[in-house]
């Protein structure tokens, strides 16, 4: 039977109040009868490659730590698609227990009752509590003051670097540390410095050219430095115009000479070959550059230019799809199998992310690993993506920033032509209702 939107609200509201009114079961109470009474618990995730390896891992140490603890898990593919499927398994009760989101899609699925409550009382019992999550991240995860998503971790755009290069440009301290660079034009001497000192003379390297995301990673990374307004609470975008232009114009410069018509590939495979010496990239790069032969690879948080430090950043987080009438039992299983995941995100950490569970972080394993922990800071200012439905990983709004800003990076357009367009976009979506 197809369900309306109100009563779409109504079992978003029941769902929370289960999980809450949960009976307190033991803490070592009947998991294994939980589980598999209807089989294990059944967990979504879009993670392939590296993050999927790690992330059997991780399920594989809690089943082995957690007798009678059972994970079903089901990798789909990512994407739009995985969230399409995801918003009509709580929309149609065929929703699995637990499901991985990125937290900037949460603002299109926790308003329309598509996802349930967690109970911070049952996580606490299983030994995670709100002060042990990444602060930032996990308020992120919450919708009219109540908590829709448990942050798994955080994952920043930053900066990675060839430290042998950088310190004949004198551009890292002693200890292999990348130095301030303090504003915009300290950015672009030390680009010119790196010139100067590689065989190619190539300088700073970014991968923008035919990709959805980057663009707007850096244009946010930087647009929040300056502490600019980005409202999205009205009708219409409530956006500092001039600041945005003088982003995207130092974009402009940012990209010219070496990677004006550069896309993702090409960047990677510069700073891979080490004819570049630094890169912009997403954390996740990590293992692919750790295994660069004869490179002694530093990493940082991406530079503070402007006022304030930011980068861009998302997370993944545990969410629970709405289900009309969870099991308590079931429920309480899937609090167990979060709390336990967070405590084994050391080796999630291997993929790049930052955990957000903070015994984890603070850690001496934790700040053992390298370059990992040189960017860890990176986690404690994050440029969380805008608040908004349309918003987040994948969306096509994220795509048609990218989109209005190439002709600038091109340099077949203007930046205020850029910032137009973008503006022109987001009014377009914040003229139409959440489809949730």
């Amino acid at each position: 039977m197809a369900l309306s939107r109100r009563n779409l609200l109504r079992g978003g509201l029941y769902g929370a109040s289960a999980a809450a009114l949960a009976p307190a079961l033991s803490a070592c109470g009947s998991i294994a009868e939980a589980a598999s009474s209807t089989g294990g618990i059944q967990y979504w995730n879009p993670f392939t490659g590296g993050d999927g390896g790690l992330m059997k891992t991780m399920v594989a140490q809690v089943e082995r730590r957690v007798p009678g603890l059972d994970a079903e898990s089901i990798v789909l593919e990512g994407g739009s698609s995985y969230y399409t499927k995801l918003a009509m398994s709580s929309a149609g009760g065929r929703a699995p227990d637990l499901a991985v989101m990125h937290m900037s899609r949460l603002a299109g699925y926790a308003p329309g009752g598509l996802l349930d409550a967690w109970d911070m009382d049952t996580l606490a019992e299983f030994g995670v509590t709100a002060a042990q999550l990444n602060a930032d991240v996990f308020r992120r995860g919450h919708h009219d003051g109540v908590p829709y998503a448990i942050p798994l971790d955080t994952h920043p755009f930053v900066v990675f670097f060839d430290r042998e290069v950088m310190a004949k440009a004198d551009l890292v301290d002693s200890e292999g540390h990348l130095v301030p660079l303090k504003s915009p034009a300290g950015y672009l001497d030390a680009a010119e410095r790196l010139r100067d000192v590689t065989k190619g003379g190539m300088g700073p390297v970014f991968g923008h050219v035919g990709d959805m995301a980057q663009s707007w990673r850096m244009f946010w990374s930087l647009y929040r430095q300056t502490g600019a307004e980005f409202d999205l609470t009205g009708r219409r975008i409530g956006i500092d115009r001039d600041t945005a232009v003088e982003i995207v114009g130092f974009m402009q410069k940012l990209t010219a000479p070496d990677c004006k018509h550069m896309d993702v590939g090409i960047a990677v495979g510069s700073f891979s070959s080490r004819s570049a010496p630094m890169i912009f990239s997403g954390e996740w790069d990590v293992l692919s550059f750790s295994q660069v032969k004869g490179i002694d690879l530093g990493a940082a948080p991406f530079p503070q230019l402007y006022d304030r430090p930011a980068s861009w950043a998302d997370s993944h987080a545990f969410v629970l799809p709405h289900q009309n009438d969870p099991d308590p039992q079931r429920r309480r299983t899937t609090h167990r199998l979060v709390a336990e995941l967070l405590k084994a995100s050391l080796t999630w950490a291997g993929a790049g992310h930052i955990p957000a569970y903070l015994p984890v972080v603070e850690s001496r394993k934790y700040r053992s690993l390298e370059p990992q922990a040189d960017y860890a800071a990176a986690a404690e200012a994050t440029a969380l993506e805008p608040s908004a439905w349309f918003m987040g990983a994948g969306s096509d709004a994220q795509g048609q920033m990218c989109q209005a800003m190439q002709p600038a990076l091109i340099g077949t357009g203007t930046a205020a032509q850029a910032v137009d367009d973008m503006v022109s976009a987001i009014n377009f979506f914040l003229g139409k209702p959440n489809p949730a």
